[in-house]
């Protein structure tokens, strides 16, 4: 069999496409623009957290019954 080099396109087929198309369009515009991301503070992200003389610390050993320094 020969087969035909031009291609048909039904008047169906053309309509699936141009909706289809116009659904990606209309969802694509539809998503949100990324927000950019918050900077990080690296001297606030490496500063020491745990502080010895803090009164939850003393509190904690205390109760705890840890011996006392």
């Amino acid at each position: 069999m020969k087969q035909n080099p031009e291609m048909n396109i039904n008047r169906r087929g053309l309509l699936r496409v141009a909706v289809a198309g116009a659904g990606v369009t209309a969802a694509g515009a539809l998503l949100p623009a990324r927000a950019p991301a918050k900077t990080v503070d690296m001297n606030y992200k490496r500063r020491a957290r745990y502080q010895a003389n803090s009164a939850e610390v003393r509190n904690f050993y205390r109760v705890n019954s840890y011996p006392t320094r």
